[in-house]
């Protein structure tokens, strides 16, 4: 299918008068959305740019624009329910659905006329047949008033028997096939998870178009980043794309360059490495990104006085003094930082930190500016939802956009600092859960609520800060629980999300174990519970497994959810 788009797409570059795209507030989607603003730019195609953070703003942007637009682009929204129903276009109106949200609703799918899937070709959707779920209403009441009167009554009779017989079995017959559909929709419904990322699928786009340039290549690479970093992917998924793009990099980006070029001021490199696994530390302290990188603070326990001390010992056995680990990493001596990920690796093995390298890319802008792709991912998914209020709802979106261009890299070392706050807050938070208990056990999932007045609590209303922190409290929990139970169960996180309507939103995150799939069963589980008890909840994100609820719902809501699940 993904080639017949691609040709369709083709046809929309090149005779399309306007096109609406509706882009979600995620890093990915921005990174598509960069891509494909850079496609529409090289044919001089008009577009409207419109940012949604959930469903409501959807079909508001949709009811909006519906007069002055034929054709929609969806960038990771839109895949995971059925948009004929909520949109309710007009036959002449069509969607170009670019979305990593899986399982994508079957009517999506199966409508060809319409709506238009921009799905990888080897991604397995898993979608049940077509006959499984869809069949042709025949008209089950025959007339029997045709009969001619010349028959025998008892003719008659057993005609209208057999009729009756024939009637009941095609009824029952009927009824067991809706209860297979039921039974299959719920198996192809339950979990939800991600496929590949949208960013991707773009710069694929491009590249079969032969209009693929090395910046939608970067864009693409911090797309799969934002995807591993958000935990929505699996390890074996990140490396499995982390080499079909490397292929790419190769391509664009020839070690035997002219030395002339390579020094220029404007050139842009992108570089294959294995990296560490800090956050930020090229662009903070050595000492600030051990403390608050998930991985290390889960690994040595940092919370804790003995986790402190594990830190000092970890530092001595690298031999690094502590004068040069806490100054900024650019001060640091040249002689330290030429073996520094070696001396960091080795001494990780020692302190059970065998996982501390990872594959990635960098960019070198020129002489001096070198970002990793996670650098990237942290500035501007902290930029999208910077809580200090300046303008109107969509300045955060379009800042974040912006940061993604190379030409503003002001505002991508803003993105930078606001990333910094935004995760030591987080750690502050995880260390104030921990050590005060308030991670707690309710049967099948664990539970914890952030309270009115926590600091940074303002933060903790936006989805993609709280799923950071729900995914860094509940790595950090089982590495500090003694409970073997505890450690295979998922999380239910709630944090105040508007004081004065008394809401929260609630997050739910799957297991952290190691062969973790990344399914996530909690979007199905939320509706039903609300459902159940008439909780009065609003299930506007794009993702399933976020949702708001009023406050004095809430513990109906989690007694629902609790007999639910157990």
């Amino acid at each position: 299918r993904f080639g017949t788009y691609v040709k369709v797409l083709m046809l929309l570059l090149y005779y399309l008068q306007r096109v609406l795209l509706l882009v979600a507030s995620d890093v990915d989607a921005l990174c598509a959305c960069k891509i494909l603003q850079a496609l529409f730019q090289c044919d001089h195609v008009q577009y409207t740019l419109v940012p949604v953070s959930g469903w409501q703003e959807l079909e508001t942007a949709f009811l909006e624009h519906k007069d002055q637009f034929k054709y929609f682009v969806l960038i990771n929204c839109g895949a995971n329910v059925d948009l004929l129903e909520i949109l309710q276009p007009e036959e002449d109106t069509f969607f170009f659905v670019c979305d990593s949200h899986r399982p994508i609703n079957v009517v999506n799918v199966y409508n060809d006329t319409q709506i238009k899937l921009l799905v990888k070709q080897d991604d397995d959707l898993n979608v049940p047949a077509y006959d499984d779920i869809f069949r042709d209403d025949e008209d089950e009441e025959e007339d029997s008033e045709n009969e001619t009167d010349e028959s025998e009554p008892s003719e008659k009779r057993r005609r209208f028997e057999e009729e009756v017989i024939e009637r009941t079995m095609r009824r029952r017959q009927r009824r067991e096939w809706e209860a297979r559909r039921r039974e299959i929709l719920f198996d192809y419904e339950q979990y939800e998870y991600h496929g590949t990322s949208s960013a991707m699928v773009m710069f694929d786009l491009a590249w079969l178009m032969s209009k693929d340039l090395n910046d939608m290549l970067w864009w693409a690479i911090v797309g799969l980043t934002d995807q591993w970093i958000q935990d929505k992917i699996t390890q074996m998924k990140y490396v499995t794309d982390i080499g079909i793009l490397q292929r790419h990099v190769s391509r664009h980006n020839h070690r035997n360059e002219d030395e002339e070029n390579s020094l220029s001021i404007d050139c842009m490199r992108i570089a294959f490495e294995y990296d560490l696994r800090l956050a930020l530390y090229q662009h903070w302290s050595l000492y600030e990104s051990l403390c608050n990188t998930s991985y290390t603070s889960a690994s040595l326990k940092l919370w804790s006085v003995q986790g402190q001390k594990k830190l000092q010992e970890f530092l001595a056995d690298m031999g690094l003094p502590l004068k040069q680990v806490k100054q900024k990493f650019n001060s640091m001596d040249m002689s330290l930082k030429e073996n520094l990920r070696e001396m960091i690796e080795e001494s990780a093995n020692k302190f059970g930190m065998k996982d501390l390298r990872v594959q990635t890319f960098s960019i070198h802008f020129g002489f001096k500016n070198k970002f990793s792709a996670s650098d990237i991912v942290y500035a501007t998914a902290s930029l999208m939802e910077n809580i200090e209020k300046e303008g109107p709802e969509t300045t955060n979106f379009i800042k974040a956009l912006d940061s993604l261009s190379r030409g503003n890299l002001d505002k991508l070392h803003q993105g930078l600092d606001l990333a910094k706050k935004q995760l030591r807050a987080i750690q502050q938070t995880v260390a104030s859960c921990i050590c005060t208990n308030l991670v707690i056990s309710q049967g099948p999932f664990l539970y914890c609520s952030l309270m009115e007045g926590t600091p940074d609590v303002k933060l903790f209303s936006k989805p993609v800060s709280l799923c950071l922190l729900s995914k860094y409290l509940l790595k950090s929990f089982v590495s500090s629980t003694k409970n073997k139970r505890c450690k295979l169960l998922p999380l239910v996180m709630a944090a105040p999300m508007d004081v004065d309507q008394g809401t929260v939103i609630m997050v739910g995150i799957p297991p952290e174990t190691e062969s973790s799939d990344k399914k996530n069963f909690f979007g199905r589980a939320f509706e039903k519970a609300a459902d159940s008890t008439n909780s009065r909840t609003l299930h506007n994100h794009f993702d399933m497994s976020i949702m708001e609820l009023k406050t004095e719902d809430r513990s109906k809501f989690l007694d629902a959810l609790i007999s639910l699940l157990s």
